[in-house]
């Protein structure tokens, strides 16, 4: 699925979210996976990367990459079309499809409500969570300072994602729905993939994956 302009990139955004699902539509969930790109500028390649982990275990189960030709440049709030290319190639490659994908990026927490999960999870047709390291739109108070504590992070009075604290005294995750899980849901689960450190272990196993030559 390629785009060519910004204009057919922001139409299909538009279009695509009428059919995301903001409600728990999964069923058992005995693997989970991680998403995750990486980009050499000076060859102009994308690198999309997938590591599945068996849940709640959380040991890996089957990884894959695919790698390919950066076809659309750098501009927030369009990442998902430089990464989807890639990461969508990666997918076909595995045997195991995973029942839950863990995006690094943005959800529903997005100007057009459309980010990088909600555009895998309406492709491949998966409950799909955002999960980001920093703010890209909205507002929030700051959450408490214990694993769990989270505060709604809103935007024009509508909440469009969680501020999660995923560690003691560090700084939080930004969580947002992607496809067919509700907040509340897509909270429990990255917790539940965050056992030890700030990251959730399939966030970290996808960067691991998508940096290593």
């Amino acid at each position: 699925m390629i785009v060519n302009s910004f204009a057919e990139a922001k139409a299909l955004q538009l279009d695509w979210r009428s059919r995301l699902i903001l409600t728990d539509q999964l069923g058992p969930i005995h693997t989970v996976a991680g998403l995750d790109a990486a980009f050499d500028r000076e060859a102009g390649m994308t690198k999309g990367a997938i590591a599945v982990l068996r849940f709640p275990e959380l040991t890996l189960v089957e990884q894959a990459t695919a790698q390919i030709p950066t076809t659309f440049p750098y501009v927030p709030g369009f990442l998902s079309f430089r990464e989807v290319p890639a990461l969508a190639q990666a997918w076909e490659q595995l045997t195991t499809k995973p029942d839950l994908l863990l995006c690094d990026g943005q959800g529903y927490a997005h100007p057009r409500r459309f980010g990088l999960a909600c555009h895998l999870g309406v492709l491949l047709d998966r409950p799909a969570i955002g999960v980001a390291k920093s703010r890209f739109i909205g507002t929030h108070p700051e959450p408490g300072p214990e694993k769990g504590d989270w505060v709604p992070l809103m935007d024009g009075g509508e909440r469009i994602g969680a501020v999660v604290r995923s560690r003691p005294q560090t700084k939080p995750l930004y969580i947002s729905v992607g496809h067919k899980i509700s907040l509340e849901r897509a909270i429990a689960y990255v917790l539940q993939c965050t056992p030890k450190y700030r990251l959730p272990e399939t966030t970290r196993q996808a960067d691991r994956l998508s940096k290593t030559p």
